[in-house]
């Protein structure tokens, strides 16, 4: 019997390779260094070792799933390949025309972002469709053969078709697909009617580009990490962590890789979740910190709230519409350039600044001694006493604290500061800034922070986690066994899910609920469809309906959920009864928004939206900890408490040698081969049974 599974999840500084045991119910951890040239390597030799030194048989895994950030990273620095866009004529400058809004009405030199396709590399056909799916101009063979014969000549290898209206009928994007796999089959094509069949003409377009620009590399390196896993012999099939905190099969994800920008954050977020439910906790803010960046989400009743759509790449980290739009479905979540391998640097008026630059792995901190000079996060923590020398990611990295000295003494020169003050100042610079990024995201959600648990993850997560609760006012804190690849091991305990939306234009009032419930249950069977490969391992399938609406006139709309079907048929309800409970559905979520809806305007659903989720059949066993005595510290040293006033003599334990029912008050640290946990004086630390730390934060 196949017992094992493994979770890989690739950051921009560490690569985290975990392996669960099923029959032992026991997790094993390794963080290695992302090789950046060649990813798929760094993924290999920690697989290998993990594989190695746990004599692990590999024809016992039943699954390996992985998440990545590598192809948001080719987004940001625009490393993909060469994309073409392929429109109906008179529309191939919408991708640059976008809203026509400024994000910053006072900057005169704000830039938008640069559209991801050359000007000359966009071709326009004139084959043409209505908001109905009607035909107005058919497709014209000869036309788009020499339109792309034009664009793969100017070394396009990847090719977006955005036809007008695609939404509505697929025909000629189809057509055009036909055209171009029979002339140029080594030409990578991405439809819109694939990735984003939503109304709204800019955003399709964005969508639909970006997956076309990233979808070559992704397949490489995708295909190169099959290879290099069945090396080892793991031939169980790699499922992909999507953007929207679920599971897909490889094949999957390789048609539309912009399901996956976000996937390794929507797994540190279905981690936390999973963690903070054998608590009873079902209302958290999942705090998760790694090398390069540092991510907030608000979960609530135990999952993470969700989105369909955000922006990518945006020119200034919290200005809306600096980026470009991507309309998927993703774990919504706030995102800050705030890591371990953050770099302090002083700006024109002379002032600490950290981030959003980072050292990453190559060369990373100054006191890794590969090459980096640069003072970062790291370093500071370093200096503190936070880290361990002898232990950092369970000492398979080597650093050193001259080398931290010298980098942070070298600023702390140009600011006139001693090393330690400047340390300190990274440290809390770090922290503010996480903790204002984490107001505003819960503010905009109508939520008060205090209201809320935070629950740290990440390398860096629980070394900042005290401080980021003080400053938003949060009283506990949870930092789950293993807090430090919380990531890979979410990848373990996610659903397999889909996600499937279309354009309609429906009064549940007034028009058909016979169309209605067809383009429902088309959504559904496409969903289905999807999970299909998983059914094995992964069942049985739960289907939720939504829909994106508003008030006739609006010109926004409101993503809500809806009754289960069907809407039509002999299991249906009455007609009169189930339009008023369709728009009950819309009513009472748009009173939970806004308060209060508009009298006698009729209500109008613009985009269905379908889920499919499907849970693991195998779940990792949770045993309680067994209570114990509690251990003594392994051993004390000097670590620098802001609010002590300076070094303290703090007692060091192994999380591994805790057991249910230790209790302490700090200063402490509390350490394990993934993170350290900072406790300061005012906090109080529990080892609960189900293997969560909990810390709770007294008055001063």
């Amino acid at each position: 019997m196949k017992s094992w599974a493994v979770g890989i999840d690739i950051g921009g500084t560490f690569t985290d390779v975990v392996a669960l045991d099923y029959e032992a119910g026991r997790l094993h951890s390794l963080k290695v260094l992302t090789t950046h040239g060649d990813p798929a390597q760094g993924v290999a030799d920690g697989v290998a070792r993990l594989i190695r030194d746990k004599q692990i048989d590999p024809a016992r895994v039943a699954r390996v799933v992985h998440a990545t950030t590598l192809f948001t990273n080719a987004l940001i620095e625009r490393r993909g390949s060469p994309t073409g866009l392929l429109v109906t004529r008179g529309f191939k400058d919408v991708i640059e025309i976008g809203h026509e809004r400024k994000y910053d009405l006072y900057d005169l030199t704000v830039e938008a972002a640069p559209p991801l396709v050359e000007r000359r590399l966009r071709g326009e056909i004139s084959a043409r469709m209505d908001a109905r799916g009607a035909e107005l101009a058919p497709v014209d063979a000869a036309e788009v053969r020499a339109v792309a014969a034009d664009l793969v000549a100017q070394g396009v290898a990847s090719l977006a078709v955005c036809l007008l209206h695609s939404y509505a009928s697929d025909a000629h994007e189809r057509q055009v697909l036909d055209i171009l796999r029979r002339e140029f089959p080594a030409l990578e094509v991405t439809l819109s009617c694939d990735v984003a069949p939503v109304v709204r003409e800019f955003e399709r377009i964005s969508t639909t580009t970006a997956n076309a620009y990233i979808k070559p590399l992704a397949n490489r390196y995708l295909d190169r990490l099959q290879a290099r896993l069945a090396d080892l012999g793991l031939r169980a099939g790699v499922l992909m962590m999507l953007s929207n905190g679920g599971l897909s099969h490889i094949a999957e994800a390789k048609r539309t890789p912009i399901e996956l920008l976000e996937s390794g954050p929507a797994a540190g977020a279905i981690s936390a979740a999973h963690y903070s439910l054998r608590d009873r906790r079902a209302d958290l803010l999942a705090f998760d910190m790694g090398g390069t960046t540092a991510k907030l989400c608000l979960v609530e009743d135990g999952r993470p709230s969700i989105a369909f759509g955000f922006e990518a790449a945006r020119q200034k980290r919290f200005a809306e519409g600096s980026g470009l739009p991507v309309r998927i479905t993703t774990v919504d979540l706030i995102e800050i350039g705030a890591g371990g391998g953050s770099i302090a640097h002083q700006d024109a008026l002379g002032l600490l600044k950290v981030g959003p630059q980072s050292a990453g792995s190559e060369p990373g901190p100054a006191c890794y001694g590969r090459g980096g000079e640069a003072p970062t996060v790291t370093d500071a923590n370093l200096l503190l006493g936070y880290l361990n020398p002898a232990y950092f990611a369970g000492g398979t990295v080597a650093i050193d604290p001259a080398l931290a000295g010298q980098a942070i003494g070298g600023i702390g020169a140009r600011l006139g500061r001693e090393a330690l003050d400047v340390a300190w100042g990274m440290h809390d610079i770090v922290a503010e800034n996480m903790a204002g990024a984490a107001r505003v995201h819960v503010a905009e959600r109508g939520r008060d922070p205090r209201d809320f648990v935070l629950l740290c993850t990440g390398g860096g997560g629980p070394l900042h986690s005290y401080y980021v609760a003080r400053k938003i006012g949060v009283k506990t804190i949870l930092c789950p066994p293993a807090a430090g690849v919380a990531s890979a091991y979410g990848l373990l305990v996610a659903p397999a899910r889909a996600d499937r939306s279309r354009t309609v234009s429906v009064r549940p009032a007034q028009d058909s609920l016979e169309d209605l419930e067809a383009a429902y249950a088309e959504l559904e069977s496409q969903a289905r469809e999807s999970l299909a490969p998983l059914h094995d391992t992964f069942g049985p399938i739960v289907l939720t309906r939504q829909a994106d609406g508003r008030y006739a006139g609006q010109g926004f709309n409101l993503t809500v959920r809806m009754p289960a079907g069907p809407y039509a048929g002999p299991d249906a309800p009455g007609p009169q009864a189930l339009r008023a409970e369709l728009v009950a559905a819309f009513e009472s979520g748009y009173r939970e928004k806004f308060g209060r809806t508009p009298p006698d305007v009729p209500v109008e659903l613009m985009n269905l939206r379908v889920t499919a989720e499907a849970p693991p059949r195998q779940a990792p066993r949770a045993a309680p900890m067994e209570a114990g005595a509690a251990p003594a510290p392994k051993s004390r040293r000097q670590v620098y408490f802001h609010e002590a006033g300076g070094y303290v003599d703090t007692p060091i334990y192994d999380r591994e040698g805790l057991r249910a029912g230790f209790a302490g008050q700090g200063p402490m640290l509390i350490e394990d081969a993934g993170s350290t946990l900072v406790v300061g004086p005012q906090g109080h630390v529990e080892q609960l049974a189900s293997g969560n730390l909990v810390i709770t934060l007294q008055e001063a």
